[in-house]
Parts: C-alpha cells; sequence; structure tokens
C-alpha cells in the first residue's frame, strides 16, 4: 500500500517520519500507554525510532498495516497514533489500533482519528469490516471503541496476554454502514452511563468509608490476605444455610472466587465486590453489587459477615455506605435485596439500611437443589436520604 495522508476533523493523519522519535518516546512513558498496549518495556528511544521508520515503513510496504501519526491539522503537534495494525485482503478485513498522547486526552483525539482510519479504509481500501480488541479492563478504549461506532460484539481469549493484567479481551467490530459521517454527534458522550462507568471502572477500585456506633469501617477491594477469613466465614453453619458458597468449603474455593469471580467483575463493569474490614483493616464482611444485566441502572446485593462479627451493626452501615456510592457514582436508580424466607438476620440488615420489604416471590431462586420462597426488597436513592 502507498502512505497516505487524511484530513479530516481537526486533525492530519500522515506517515511517521524520524523527527517524531522524540515525541514518541516521551508519549510511551505513559503508565496507561505501557500498561495496555504491547509497546516494550522500558521504552527507550531506539524502539521510537525503529517503530516511526523500520517498522512502520515495512509494515506499508508489505500492506500488512497502516500506521499512521495523529497530528493538530493546524499546529502539526503530534497527539497520538492511529492506524491499522493489521489487514487481511482475504477476508477484507483489518483491525484498528490507537494510543493518545498523556498531553492530548479530554480532546477526543482517538475517536476523530478513528473514525477518519475506518472512512479512508472503507472507501479506499474497499474493506468491509474493520475490528478492535482490548484487554479486558481497559474502559478508555472500549469507550472510544464505543463513540466510534463499534459494536462490541463479545470476548475472546489473547494469544498473548500481559503478566499483569486479564487474559481475556473485548472484540467489537464496525462496517461501514456503522460508519457517522464527520461531524456527526459522536454516541456514549460524557453524560451517558457508559462514560460514567468507563471512568469508574478504569480505576482501581475505591475504598468506601462507613460508620457503626463508634466503629469506622473501611468497603476496599477484597485482597489474598482475607482469603482465610473468607474461608472460615463460608464453613459457619449459617453461611451455608443461607447463603449457595460451596459446602464443604475449601481455600481453594475463595481463591477462585477471588481470581474468577471478583477481580473479572471489577474489570468488566458488571460488578462492585467489597470486603468490609475494621479499624485494624482486618475482614470482617463481603459485600456486593451487581449490575443486572438486563437493566443497567439496577443493582442487586449480596452479603455476609464474618462469625466473630455480627451483632454489631456493621452489615446496615457497610450496605447503606455501598448503595449511596452506587447512586452517586454509577447512576443507579434502583437497588434489589433478596434473602431465602427465614433469614432474618439479612432481612434486619437490609431494613436497618433503608430497604422497604416489598413481598415474597415463591420458588424465587435455585438453592442447594430446591426453589424456596425469597422475601424482596428495594431501595431507591430518596430512601437514603
Amino acid at each position: 500500500m502507498e502512505p497516505v495522508e487524511i484530513v479530516e476533523d481537526g486533525l492530519m493523519l500522515r506517515p511517521w517520519r524520524a523527527a517524531d522519535a522524540d515525541a514518541v518516546h516521551r508519549a510511551c512513558q505513559d503508565p496507561d500507554i505501557q500498561r495496555w498496549t504491547t509497546v516494550p518495556r522500558p521504552y527507550l528511544p531506539e524502539h521510537a525510532l525503529a517503530f516511526v521508520t523500520t517498522v512502520s515503513a515495512t509494515a506499508w510496504a508489505d500492506g500488512t498495516g497502516a500506521p499512521l501519526a495523529v497530528c493538530d491539522a493546524g499546529t502539526g503537534e503530534l497527539l497520538g497514533s492511529c492506524g491499522l495494525v493489521s489487514v487481511d485482503r482475504a477476508l477484507d478485513s483489518a483491525e484498528v489500533g490507537y494510543w493518545t498522547a498523556p498531553w492530548a486526552r479530554g480532546r477526543g483525539v482517538a475517536v476523530r482519528a478513528t473514525r477518519a482510519v475506518a472512512r479512508w479504509a472503507f472507501d479506499a481500501l474497499k474493506l468491509r469490516r474493520i475490528t478492535w480488541q482490548a484487554e479486558i479492563g481497559n474502559h478508555a478504549s472500549r469507550l472510544v471503541a464505543l463513540r466510534a461506532g463499534f459494536r462490541v460484539d463479545g470476548e475472546l481469549r489473547l494469544a498473548h496476554p500481559s503478566e499483569e493484567g486479564r487474559p481475556e479481551a473485548w472484540i467489537g467490530s464496525l462496517i461501514p454502514a456503522d460508519l457517522a459521517a464527520p461531524g456527526e454527534p459522536v454516541p456514549c458522550g460524557p453524560a451517558t452511563l457508559q462514560a460514567r462507568r468507563a471512568a469508574v471502572f478504569g480505576r482501581p477500585q475505591p475504598v468506601l468509608f462507613a460508620t457503626a456506633g463508634d466503629t469506622e469501617l473501611r468497603l476496599r477491594a477484597l485482597e489474598e490476605r482475607d482469603l482465610d477469613a473468607i474461608v472460615t466465614t463460608c464453613r459457619d453453619e449459617d453461611t451455608v444455610r443461607w447463603t449457595t458458597v460451596p459446602h464443604p468449603y475449601h481455600r481453594e474455593h475463595a481463591v477462585g472466587y477471588l481470581r474468577d469471580l471478583v477481580r473479572p467483575a471489577w474489570a468488566r463493569g458488571t460488578a462492585a465486590m467489597f470486603a468490609v474490614a475494621d479499624p485494624d483493616d482486618r475482614y470482617v464482611a463481603s459485600i456486593d453489587l451487581r449490575i443486572l444485566p438486563t437493566d443497567p441502572v439496577v443493582a442487586d446485593v449480596g452479603f455476609m459477615t464474618a462469625p466473630h462479627a455480627r451483632g454489631r451493626g456493621y452489615l446496615p452501615a457497610a450496605l447503606a455506605a455501598l448503595c449511596a456510592w452506587g447512586f452517586t457514582t454509577l447512576g443507579l436508580a434502583r437497588v434489589e435485596w433478596r434473602a431465602n424466607v427465614g433469614n432474618t438476620a439479612s432481612r434486619r440488615a437490609a431494613e436497618k439500611a433503608g430497604f422497604t420489604v416489598e413481598g415474597t416471590l415463591r420458588g424465587g431462586v435455585p438453592h442447594r437443589g430446591e426453589r424456596p420462597d425469597v422475601w424482596i426488597g428495594g431501595l431507591l436513592p430518596q430512601d437514603l436520604q
């Protein structure tokens, strides 16, 4: 392929030049670029020079890629990178890749550049599809893809996962009919739920605070040091009776819970699962806020308390704090609570946190081979005021 220049929507996308090496080196010192892309670590000046000369030129000459520098159309300042990182002419398909320099973020550079590259690829190369993928947890890249018109279709396992990240990636696709014309409104704007949650789940899990009497509690991410306490809690007869934890419960169950449920849920943005810790930062409870896949503004809660910490009012305080965070930060409109009929401890905790018990669902949930009746309750934002 012959290298091209594309001018669109305030940007100039052009082939890389040797003179860009210093700016590329500076940009690729950014922790986010190093965390979410495949650039070498540490990123040295020779890596930048090789990229803007040999690597990019070879991709164009071989027809295997179309890497482009993204610059301000007026000043020529380098703002980022965007282009086709692979091209499959047999399928008339290509994959897009991009990063934005730290000094250019918050200006929609990656979205505008991706749309411009896609338009050129569909018009000039006659491609029929462009794909996008990013490691699960890279919410900033996912938001760019959504704003550019990609349909995020699912997940796939990565061929070369990073050591510190998830082994799976989100996968998306764009066809010509999905691409908006220049200047048309961008979906998933700053005020939307998608943008709001990308900002939350794209960062480390926060620490929330609650007060039970004179005791200040911390709601924080579950960690390996909590596993022994979780095992003890899940072997307690009341926990076994009222929850669906495996029975008998072994330490590998706790390890798998943290590895396969807790951390992936935060990375995907589908749930926030917290450890409740006492003033000495010791585990006293677990509490989960799970967004319903059928209604993104409704979540349900689940919780359990360590035997030694029961009867101290820890759960109602933690539950109210978590729900308040869900309403104000995640934009939830309703939080639901369910418990098997007869689980009066769970019901008292929910009611003290402000939940209204709304009724009984007959055969409401599967539970150890049966379908018992369950109480259901709801909490709305105004109930906490």
